[in-house]
């Protein structure tokens, strides 16, 4: 069996220094690329994250300072990454909640300017919580019959995601091989604009922001109100992607004031 395809997809997974998508940095990078005629492109970097491995993070992935030490960054591996990455869907495991918006927030901090709203998304974590609720590892053992070795490897965990989407395909009647269909399956909750869930969508597809003195207030609404909370989120420690988003929004209230 091999997925539908219209166009490539990249599985990918991460390694990193933590858990905070606005601080942490990655150590390991891993991508499987698939083509519509069922080719595969592999290949995997170990990244400098250019600030110290903390302990409990090496105790999960075994990959410390001295690992990395004469590695390239992920600024000097951008290029390639992107290039591999462009014009493509993504696949993951917890990638819509972690390793999407933690790679993002490299891109930005390399300059590179990825459009992630032309990706379709399938995070295959969240199918299996749908449908199953489960670890990686206990996911592998249930789907593919087989136990993950080297898990925390992000080679071996993305030869695993990839492994377990097809099953899930095979296994489950109302999943339809085909990435537009699995993106929208594997959405769960609110649907969010800025990868890390701080301004999502309300159901008039208005952009509000989801925490703090302005929850479920549009954009809109608090630029007229106080205009002066977008300079705070520009200085305060939000991802550089979350940044973005409401950098280009003020960018195109103040072009409309200045027509209007």
């Amino acid at each position: 069996m091999k997925l539908k395809l219209k166009r490539p997809i990249v599985f990918f997974d991460l390694e990193t220094t933590g858990l905070k998508i606005s601080k942490d940095r990655i150590v390991e990078i891993a991508i499987m690329k698939i083509y519509p005629n069922g080719n595969t492109e592999s290949k995997s970097w170990l990244v400098n994250p250019t600030i110290p491995i903390p302990k409990d993070s090496t105790e999960i992935h075994g990959i410390s300072d001295k690992d990395v030490k004469n590695e390239p960054t992920f600024k000097e591996i951008a290029n390639d990454i992107y290039n591999i990455m462009n014009n493509c869907d993504l696949a993951g495991y917890n990638s819509n909640k972690f390793d999407i918006p933690l790679i993002a927030e490299e891109f930005i901090r390399s300059d590179i300017n990825f459009n992630f709203k032309n990706c379709k998304s399938v995070d295959i974590q969240n199918i299996f919580h749908q449908l199953e609720k489960r670890t990686l590892i206990a996911a592998y053992k249930f789907y593919c019959n087989k136990d993950l070795l080297n898990a925390h490897s992000a080679k071996s965990d993305t030869n695993a995601t990839y492994e377990i989407l097809l099953a899930q395909i095979e296994k489950y009647d109302e999943l339809e091989n085909n990435i537009d269909f699995l993106s929208d399956f594997s959405q769960i909750g609110e649907k969010y604009v800025d990868l890390a869930g701080f301004i999502r969508f309300n159901k008039n597809q208005e952009e509000v922001f989801s925490f703090g003195k302005y929850k479920n207030q549009t954009l809109s609404q608090i630029w007229h109100e106080n205009p002066g909370y977008f300079s705070w989120i520009n200085q305060a420690e939000f991802p550089q992607y979350t940044k973005k988003i409401t950098n280009d929004f003020v960018t195109k209230m103040k072009l409309e004031n200045k027509f209007n």
